[in-house]
């Protein structure tokens, strides 16, 4: 029987000798080096099967009925059918490319099976005369039933008893031996009950559940379901052993939320607050509030305050800032750092491009130099000799606002006292950065406060289950004064009216972004890519001339922007678009975030099919942030197809619909998922496999409050069910 990766190296080690005068085999196994893995212990790793229970939860995506034969006169197109036929003939021809024709007939019609690729011993077991089991898609033409490359083999062997099941799987893991590995590694798994024997009472008078499978025939079933079972509850997970699956799932990721805020609770974090009313007057909160040249909303006012609060508290802040492109989070961010450098304390903020953390330092050093606030720089790019002058005023408390990317939690960057870390962008971090970020201060015995801030709302069912640690502040309102975004979605072949859209744009003085989704062409995909747009619009505008802010008349410079630019390439470009010398900006997405231009009107996002809702959204809102009006296109390509799937055309419609970025991502999870939509998959988040945020919210409210219960009254019962379901994922809740 095949085992799980863990249980043959365990194997392998308790059977090797142990060194001269050394009796334990921890210690043994500690100096042997490590020995290679095999190619199947590399490929369950890849699928995260690394415990007998991964083994167990790795469910299948769908299933193959292989329990019956169909006779060919009873098949109808489109369905996927089993029958046994004898073979009558088989022959490789070359029209219109090599390929195998095999005919089979099984007494009551015949059918071509047709494979372009194949190999000798395919062709020995099609031999004319042979009886074969043959497994595939109907399709009936003119010549009668065909099958494309269906599955064969002798006939005459037992018929399945159960429906087959198709795993998710990777290349060079055949589905045969991944079939045994999973039944070996449910077979091992310790599935012993883990929900406490009230489970199914009332909580409140709320909510009353009582699943109708135990996990043991939950999972059996799912793997072997019966011939008889509706495929149907199978497939969209209705099905009250899926069900079973979701209700654990929930309360592990409910316990584990709830354990790393209490946690959390138990910290200690400096309290940042004054002393008295006249320092409050005279406080850099109220000088730089009087700086600004805009009024804050009463959103944004309302979110200070909860900030305030938190700060002041001996616990640390966890709280996450969300709110629409536009709505003014960095104000927000500002404003809390300085509170912070109020009560002697350093503050950081950390970006996740060179960009977005560049545009922080300008706008800060505006607001904030003439307080007397000194503020430090750091990113990768940086010359030593920069470097090491900022390093020094950080290590010495100089410095009290320090900004950058991935450079500030290096190891060579030392705090003198770290209260208050600023993360922008947060679903653009793995967590173990953010974990980095938090650490700078651990060796005080404090914990700094956490201020997250993300442009993607996002909706309040996921906010209660990703986020169920967080306190969550929304800023729900635009400052006054933005003029609506206009969207329109727009084909491909009307490219040239964009073009002449673009020209009226530049006539008028306006600003124009491009966005393409390639840097250079690719074979795999059939983009238009950012080089050769740029090519194209220089032609195409190149006649024109246009007056630039600072009055002089110039031909139209048209700039290219992206991630594989050498640093100092990317600044000069950005800064001659923002100072209004570069009319048109032709970027990949690396201007998804944090480029503010108030003279940018129009936006043309170029494949726009192939974006996310949210991404659109970010995209989009980099104009409409001065008085005139806005427009974004959307150009979308069909390709080789007659018209966009269904999937594209929604997002597109959403898009045009609403400037609402809550309703855009509210139509987002719908469309991608809680996963992706978080950027979960690289964050290191557990991620919900079973659960659908969107129609098991009675199974999290269920979730939500048993995990108190079991916490305070089944601690060891809520233990074991968190590893058995997030296992080493559970450490990253703490971020």
């Amino acid at each position: 029987m095949p085992v799980s990766p863990s249980a043959t190296q365990d194997n392998k080690a308790a059977n090797k000798k142990a060194p001269l005068g050394q009796t334990s085999p921890e210690k043994a196994k500690a100096t042997k080096p490590p020995t290679s893995k095999s190619h199947l212990q590399k490929c369950f790793e890849k699928l995260g099967l690394l415990r007998d229970i991964d083994f167990a939860l790795h469910l299948p995506l769908r299933y193959e009925d292989e329990t019956k034969l169909t006779r060919l006169r009873d098949a109808r197109e489109g369905d996927t059918v089993q029958f046994e036929a004898v073979v009558t003939n088989c022959e490789v021809t070359y029209r219109p490319r090599r390929q195998l024709l095999v005919t089979v007939e099984d007494g009551t019609d015949t059918c071509t099976l047709r494979f372009f690729s194949f190999y000798p011993s395919q062709q020995k077991a099609l031999a004319v005369g042979n009886k074969v089991r043959v497994r595939g898609e109907i399709k009936c033409g003119m010549l009668g039933f065909t099958m494309m490359h269906p599955s064969f083999k002798a006939a005459g062997a037992d018929l399945a008893t159960a429906l087959t099941p198709i795993y998710s799987t990777v290349a060079g893991m055949p589905q045969t031996y991944l079939r045994k590995a999973i039944l070996s590694g449910l077979a091992r798994a310790d599935l012993s009950e883990t929900f406490p024997s009230s489970m199914g009472a009332s909580f409140n008078g709320q909510i009353s559940l009582q699943p109708a499978y135990s996990l043991p025939e939950a999972l059996s079933f799912l793997h072997h379901p019966n011939p008889d079972s509706v495929l149907a509850t199978l497939e969209d997970r209705s099905h009250p052993a899926w069900q079973r699956l979701k209700m654990e799932e929930l309360l592990a990721q409910q316990l584990s939320q709830l354990q790393a805020k209490r946690e959390r609770a138990a910290m200690r974090a400096p309290a940042l607050g004054l002393n008295s009313l006249q320092s409050t007057q005279c406080s850099l909160y109220a000088q730089l509030l009087e700086r600004i040249p805009f009024q804050l909303t009463a959103a944004q006012e309302r979110v200070c305050s909860e900030i305030a609060q938190d700060l002041m508290r001996a616990i640390p802040m966890h709280r996450l800032l969300q709110g629409d492109v536009g709505s003014g989070k960095t104000v927000v961010a500002a404003l809390a750092a300085v509170r912070c450098i109020d009560a002697g304390w350093q503050c950081a903020l950390m970006a996740p491009t060179e960009i977005l953390a560049e545009q922080h330092f300008r706008k800060l050093i505006a607001w904030l130099e003439p307080l007397g606030i000194c503020i430090a720089w750091l990113t990768g790019s940086q010359k030593t000799k920069e470097r090491r002058e900022a390093l020094g005023k950080i290590a010495s408390g100089e410095a009290t606002l320090v900004i950058g990317t991935h450079a500030v939690i290096q190891a060579k960057v030392q705090f003198k006292n770290l209260a208050l870390a600023i993360i922008d962008e947060q679903h653009r971090f793995g967590v173990a950065q953010r974990l980095a970020l938090r650490d700078k201060m651990s060796d005080d015995g404090l914990e700094p406060h956490m201020l997250m801030m993300t442009a993607t709302p996002i909706p309040r069912t996921l906010a209660m289950s990703y986020y169920a640690d967080l306190d969550v502040s929304t800023i729900d309102e635009l400052p006054p004064g933005r003029t609506p975004i206009v969207t329109k979605v727009i084909s491909d072949a009307r490219r040239d009216e964009v073009i002449e859209r673009i020209r009226s744009q530049l006539a008028q003085g306006r600003q124009v972004y491009w966005v393409c989704p390639l840097i250079e062409e690719s074979e795999a995909l059939d983009l238009s890519n950012a080089t050769a747009t740029h090519e194209q619009l220089c032609a195409a505008l190149g006649d024109l001339k246009v007056k630039t802010m600072a009055g002089q008349t110039q031909a139209v410079q048209v700039g290219l922007l992206h991630s594989r630019m050498p640093v100092a390439d990317k600044k000069s470009v950005m800064a001659a678009f923002v100072e209004g010398a570069m009319q048109v900006l032709v970027s990949t997405t690396v201007i998804e975030v944090g480029v503010d231009v108030p003279n940018a009107s129009l936006m043309v996002i170029e494949h726009a099919e192939r974006f996310g809702l949210s991404q659109l959204h970010q995209l989009r809102g980099r104009v409409g942030r001065g008085a005139a009006a806005s427009v974004c296109v959307l150009l979308y390509s069909t390709g080789d197809a007659p018209r966009l799937g269904d999937t594209a055309r929604e997002r597109l419609k959403a898009m045009a619909q609403s400037n609402d970025g809550f309703e855009i991502a509210k139509r987002d999870l719908e469309i991608r998922g809680p996963g992706e939509f978080l950027g979960a998959r690289q964050s290191g988040a557990a991620l919900l496999r079973f659960a659908d945020l969107a129609t098991d919210t009675e199974l999290l409210n269920w979730a939500r409050q048993l995990a108190p219960v079991m916490l305070d009254s089944h601690p060891e019962l809520a233990q074991k069910h968190v590893e058995r379901w997030l296992g080493s994922k559970a450490n990253y809740l703490n971020a």
